[in-house]
């Protein structure tokens, strides 16, 4: 699997969007900065859809598939694509960008988002929350913990305690409908938190249960959980 492109969905799922309108929000954002970063771009197809990129951009991915992709999606904006690891420090020096965005990420090193910043930059972007497509979750795997470490607060807590200011935080559950088993291993396949280890080898008597129970109830139900950050570098 690679790239973030979920377009072999279409007519399949469906997935409602956040009120907010991550892409249109970011982009009024990069038309105004001079250098700005994405961190853990996947495939680059969101970036890519930048109308007015700043005259620096880079991004980083740390899946090996994915960085091909990006690079070839990302160069009309001949923007800079790196590896760098999800947990580990950016490849950048200190103060570089007065813009770093990201959309789902993994996980956040919030010291290295300070440390890249430039005094008064900002940070901007979309997180998966916690409990996200729980639903399918627990129908695979039984019920499961929820756990915190993706919730707003947490967010918010670990970007002030690495320095940074909070402009904005806002969540939003938001509605997933699966009309056939088929694309739900395609999800499973590509969101691998939602059930850690999946294979449709090793699901397959839940999956049957699935098959069975879309084809007599129409389609399965989730709801995935967005959260929007944003925060800045004290000047």
């Amino acid at each position: 699997m690679e790239g973030w492109d979920f377009s072999w969905l279409e007519g399949r799922a469906t997935e409602e969007r956040p009120a907010w309108g991550y892409l249109r929000c970011m982009s009024e954002r990069m038309a105004r900065a001079s250098a700005a970063l994405d961190v853990q771009t996947g495939g680059g197809e969101v970036l890519a859809q930048v109308p007015h990129p700043p005259q620096r951009l880079a991004a980083t991915e740390s899946w090996p598939p994915n960085l091909q992709v990006a690079r070839r999606n990302l160069r009309p904006l001949d923007a800079f694509v790196v590896q760098a690891a999800d947990h580990g420090a950016l490849p950048f020096r200190a103060q570089t960008f007065d813009l770093v965005v990201s959309r789902h990420p993994t996980t956040v090193v919030w010291r290295e988002i300070a440390r890249v910043l430039q005094p008064g930059g900002t940070y901007f972007a979309q997180h998966v929350g916690a409990g996200s497509n729980r639903e399918l979750t627990d129908f695979m795997m039984g019920t499961q913990p929820v756990s915190q470490n993706r919730s707003a607060s947490r967010a918010a807590a670990e970007a002030e305690a690495a320095g940074l200011i909070v402009d904005d935080l806002r969540t939003q559950s938001l509605r997933c409908e699966f009309h056939d088993v088929g694309a739900v291993v395609y999800f499973l396949r590509k969101v691998l938190w939602t059930v850690p280890g999946f294979t449709a080898e090793s699901y397959h008597d839940e999956l049957t249960r699935l098959h069975d129970r879309i084809r007599s109830d129409g389609p399965f139900i989730a709801h995935s959980q967005r959260l929007l950050i944003e925060a800045h570098k004290a000047d």
